[in-house]
């Protein structure tokens, strides 16, 4: 049985191991992919372009340049905050906080999985 209590569905959210991350780590399809894929959010890679919805960046499109699994962040290209002493570094976005407008379908397995997800 699976537990309706706030507090225990937090909980496995935080202490979810690492294998079990990726799948909470998923970003809406824009309509034209959501159409094309038969799904409406896949796991985000490294590799798609997405747009920041919510935010300071909204508006903002970029490649995903890492995911963070610990952290359940990512970082997209050109989202970046200026620290104090000048320099920049790149600024962590939710995955819910974006839309993905192109997926990068070079691995077989991911192909596989969204095709088997739309069925």
């Amino acid at each position: 049985m699976v537990t309706r209590s706030p507090r225990k569905q937090r909980k496995m959210v935080l202490k979810a191991p690492m294998h079990l991350r990726g799948r909470h780590m998923s970003a809406r399809l824009s309509p034209s992919l959501s159409e094309k894929y038969g799904a409406r959010a896949i796991p985000v890679r490294k590799g798609d372009k997405v747009i920041i919805e919510r935010g300071d960046y909204a508006g903002h499109q970029g490649e995903v340049v890492s995911v963070d699994r610990k952290a359940y962040r990512i970082i997209v290209e050109g989202a970046n905050i200026e620290k104090t002493d000048g320099t920049e570094r790149s600024y962590p976005i939710h995955p819910s906080n974006v839309v993905i407008t192109e997926a990068d379908m070079r691995d077989e397995m991911r192909k596989k999985s969204v095709e088997k997800k739309g069925r």
